[in-house]
């Protein structure tokens, strides 16, 4: 009986090798991933941060060139070409273009979306990832009329 016992475990034993060897695959595998995912869509996020900054920055400088005589006078008079000249400036000069509107007295900047490269996903067939932004700006004259 003894014997039949030794046997069966060792069987039992034998029947299990490598399955440790297979499970730290598995599980480096896993983590290599979440790496991946954690450095990469890190450079991601604070890609999207710029861009948002970049687009806000944008409407600041289109907002205040909508028209700056009337900004210190009274009533703002609104010059949408000079407001959209300056922000679609501004966003060419730090490299990222988009798109500009305005309506009234408000600058709505759209930054266009562009890639950022990958590190780590890269080796699973992602080079790069797409990022954007968007800002807004409201030209207000001293007295916040």
């Amino acid at each position: 009986m003894v014997d039949a016992i030794r046997r069966a475990a060792a069987a039992r034993h034998r029947d299990e090798a490598g399955v440790f060897t297979a499970m730290v695959a598995v599980l480096a595998t896993a983590l290599f991933l979440l790496v991946g995912v954690v450095v990469d869509g890190g450079r991601a996020i604070a890609a999207h941060e710029q861009a948002t900054a970049e687009g806000e920055q944008a409407a600041r400088a289109g907002a205040d060139a909508l028209s700056r005589p009337s900004l210190h006078t009274g009533p703002i008079v609104p010059d949408a070409s000079a407001g959209v000249a300056a922000a679609e400036a501004y966003m060419v000069q730090a490299g990222h273009p988009g798109i500009t509107s305005v309506s009234g007295n408000m600058v709505n900047v759209r930054v266009s979306s562009y890639p950022v490269p990958t590190t780590l996903m890269g080796l699973l067939g992602f080079s790069a990832l797409s990022v954007g932004g968007q800002g807004s700006a409201q030209a207000v004259t001293r007295y916040g009329r």
